[in-house]
């Protein structure tokens, strides 16, 4: 009789499991993004956007101004691309290989994990996800990955990251960030402003452009010595 009620106790609980399973892909079903449409239209905002907005209601609005990919300066994107994901170009969207070297840096220089997530994975969370970790957030994120990988080209991509990333507390995107911080457009960033922009991404309510601090200051450096040693990007982007 014991082994019997157990039985039916697992199977109840097969059951529903399963049956929860399908509403969650039916779920994820109805609410998916259409990330097709993105190769050709530029989102209206993003989900860390809409937050920032809301966290910030009665006071001053987010700064946020989309430029095409050709109007951002190369020393920016060389930036990016070796303080997030140098090999951007080349993976599919997910890189362990990096992942592994970008901790083994991260030790050795006493600094924030270089490419812990890639481009296109920051994208998908950017658009549409939230900041906080939990493996279902995660999963999405990498369903996400790989539909933006599919349907979008590299160069589009990055676009899009570098018209959503969080530069400061309610600056996305390197035109907004560039004319806050030095008055000029994307276009015109030097080298060192984009380091500078580039260094805070990984912590942007305290790491930008103005900021005294030692470790911010130091992974500026670092940058500037890594795009330096990359002159290789220049011709994919």
């Amino acid at each position: 009789m014991v082994v019997r009620s157990l039985r039916r106790g697992c199977a109840r609980l097969f059951l529903l499991a399963g049956v929860a399973l399908l509403v969650y892909a039916a779920y994820l079903g109805l609410t998916w993004p259409d990330v097709r449409a993105l190769a050709t239209h530029n989102p209206s905002s993003t989900a860390f956007i809409d937050r920032a907005r809301a966290e910030r209601r009665g006071k001053t609005d987010v700064a946020w101004a989309w430029v095409p990919y050709a109007q951002i300066s190369p020393q920016l994107k060389r930036a990016v691309l070796v303080g997030e994901d140098i090999n951007f170009f080349t993976h599919e969207g997910f890189d362990a290989a990096e992942i592994h070297k970008a901790l083994v840096e991260a030790w050795h220089e006493r600094e924030l994990p270089r490419g812990a997530s890639t481009l296109t994975q920051q994208v998908a969370k950017n658009l549409w996800l939230s900041g906080r970790w939990d493996p279902i957030r995660k999963l999405r994120e990498a369903l996400l990955t790989r539909d933006l990988e599919h349907h979008l080209d590299k160069r589009r991509i990055f676009e899009i990251y570098l018209n959503v990333a969080e530069f400061a507390p309610g600056i996305f995107g390197a035109e907004a960030a560039s004319r806050r911080f030095y008055g000029i457009a994307a276009s015109q960033l030097s080298a060192e402003q984009g380091a500078e922009l580039a260094a805070g991404l990984p912590r942007p309510a305290t790491w930008h452009p103005g900021c005294t601090s030692t470790a911010y200051r130091r992974r500026v450096r670092i940058l500037m010595g890594r795009m330096t040693k990359a002159e290789f990007l220049a011709r994919q982007l």
